[in-house]
């Protein structure tokens, strides 16, 4: 077997590794090879890019791949365990010769040593000391020894980044779980070199992980972000660096936390497992699915009843990255109850779910999110029971590309409302029950959204309303094909998808009389410069309420026609049957 190729340069900054063209994540090639792709980093429309800034990016995918290979290496056959310790020692030689801080990255960015970001080489070292722990449970692998110092400066690292993070107030930092992580990781491997007892209990206390877990996360299980994806990293760091722990011995509160976080997954999960990418975060990304697949895995071995069984299938078909196969006896002792049963309202992220006549919506109403927050109060995203995106959040691209990265956080790129045509400030909303309220978007606006399930339908009911004469906007942004067939001045229908994907219908109304215009704009930040139909409806006044009807294309009895009067919506439906419901909550 040819030896594994331990990249020798330092790493950047992976947000790097995007097309400035069109904004997507470029082909990362072989990163196992050792070089750099002949030619330039592929783009999938054609591009070929090689700068500084590039080589960096994918030197930083090689060094993490090479750390994943070498967990799987570490439990492996004889001959692989021996070829992983070999690669860690050539990593301890490499970090040894690094100076104390990378000298390249931003102004910004809390940097690391092999990494331009303390981040990254956190999520690295977890990696390698897991590889390590895997080693030191065989009896006949030698030379675990020489690996003290390295992993001793790994943890050293890690503690003085996350004691900067402390000290300007960032506690909550999702950059702090993982330093954590890779602090408490790190001293396990050490311990079990030494021959000591790793306690990832203890250290969870010891190295801040418990403190983060108390602060970081929201009642209703949700990380402070209200991120899908950074929900998702935060929950994969405290996994990670559980290993080994006895789960009946979990403080309560800790348990709870690890509970409600993994139920909270569950609970905005369309049927089929699929996660909306809500806020910052990639939209679609095999390596993001490969890390989806093992928090699953690993709270299945947390907890009893596999409580993340559906988000594992969709993890699995989207791709095709083995899980680790250290994850076996991951904790000792029997698992845990089942996490609670997954909730459909979140009042501190400020999320509701609905499923009704094959749609899954999920409506945001909550605080901003900090850094990672989006302008999208009052966002309603459409899914089919299939994991169909018919009207999803969007995403984000990679972070290096400024102007792409502010297009998709921005009012302009999702479903919500909009004033004269601006951007809404970065603002909180409040969820009450089934509906959405925010007031602070705009100066003197005040907006509801109010979501209605019954199993014909799906019933969206949006109310903007201004002190002055305003310009105010609905957005319909779909992440499908869209046929739009307007029926005079305040009546529309839809159909979303097609072809393999599911099919969507949607009859539209709007009081006054609006302007129903399609409009182009960027489909989900996967691929940038995959264009999209979307609507923009609109009207001058200084209240307008607009109301959609949506159900799946097998859903029956059809809906015919909905209309509006001062107060309440009607539906007329194929069957003769009429429904009424109020325009207020």
């Amino acid at each position: 077997m040819a030896a594994l190729t331990v990249p020798s340069e330092p790493g950047g900054w992976w947000h790097a590794y995007v097309c400035p063209a069109h904004g997507v994540e470029l082909d990362h090639g072989d990163l196992l090879g050792g070089a750099f792709p002949a030619g330039g980093a592929a783009c999938r429309h054609g591009c070929r890019l090689d700068t500084d800034a590039i080589r960096g990016a994918w030197t930083v995918l090689a060094h993490r791949e090479t750390a994943r290979c070498l967990r799987h290496l570490s439990a492996g056959p004889p001959d692989e365990r021996r070829e992983a310790v070999a690669g860690l020692h050539r990593y301890a030689e490499l970090y040894a010769g690094l100076p104390g801080t990378h000298t390249g990255g931003d102004d910004w960015m809390l940097r690391g040593r092999l990494f331009h970001q303390a981040l990254t080489e956190a999520v690295w070292a977890v990696d390698i000391a897991h590889a390590v722990r895997t080693l030191a449970a065989y009896s006949d692998v030698p030379g675990l020894d020489g690996l003290v110092p390295f992993l001793t400066s790994l943890r050293e690292a890690a503690g003085a980044a996350r004691g900067e993070l402390l000290r300007k107030g960032e506690a909550r930092s999702n950059y702090t779980a993982w330093l954590a992580a890779a602090e408490i990781s790190c001293r396990c491997a050490v311990d079990l070199i030494t021959g000591a007892e790793p306690d990832a209990i203890g250290l969870a206390q010891e190295y801040g992980l418990a403190a983060h877990m108390r602060t970081a996360v929201h009642r209703d299980g949700w990380e402070w972000e209200a991120s899908t994806y950074y929900h998702l990293f935060v929950l994969h760091a405290y996994l990670l660096a559980l290993r080994g722990a006895r789960p009946e011995q979990l403080p309560d509160d800790i348990a709870a936390v690890l509970g409600s976080m993994v139920s909270a997954l569950a609970g905005i999960a369309a049927p089929d497992g699929t996660l909306p990418a809500l806020h910052d975060g990639p939209y679609r990304r095999e390596a993001q699915a490969a890390e989806i697949g093992e928090v699953a895995a690993l709270a299945a071995r947390l907890f009893a009843d596999d409580p993340l069984k559906a988000v594992a299938r969709a993890a699995e078909r989207d791709s095709a990255v083995p899980l680790p196969p250290d994850l076996d006896g991951w904790f000792a002792g029997v698992p845990l109850p089942a996490p609670p049963p997954p909730r459909r309202t979140f009042p501190d992220a400020g999320f509701a779910v609905f499923r009704s006549a094959g749609v899954h919506a999920l409506l945001d109403a909550g605080p901003h999110g900090g850094g990672h927050g989006h302008r999208d109060k009052l966002s309603l995203y459409l899914y089919g029971d299939d994991g169909t995106a018919w009207q999803p959040d969007p995403g984000q691209v990679p972070y290096a590309h400024r102007n792409l990265r502010a297009y998709y956080a921005s009012t302009a790129a999702h479903p919500t409302f909009r004033v004269d045509g601006t951007e809404q400030r970065p603002c909180d909303a409040v969820l009450d029950g089934d509906t959405g309220r925010c007031g602070q978007a705009y100066d003197g606006v005040t907006a509801t959204r109010r979501v209605v399930t019954d199993r014909r339908y799906l019933l969206d009911i949006l109310v903007v309303e201004a002190a002055t004469e305003r310009r105010l906007t609905a957005q319909l942004r779909p992440g499908t094909d869209l046929d739009v067939a307007a029926h005079g001045p305040d009546r529309a229908r839809t159909i979303w998808g097609g072809g393999r994907s599911a099919v969507l219908t949607g009859c539209h109304t709007c009081h006054p009389h609006g302007e129903f215009t399609v409009v182009a704009h960027p489909g989900p930040a996967d691929d940038p410069a995959r264009m999209r139909q979307g609507v923009d409806w609109s009207l001058t006044g200084r209240r307008a309420v607009f109301a959609s009807v949506y159900q799946s294309a097998e859903t029956a009895p059809s809906v015919h026609r909905v209309s509006l009067s001062e107060r309440t919506v009607r539906i007329d439906l194929a069957d003769g049957t009429v429904a009424t419901h109020p325009i207020g909550a």
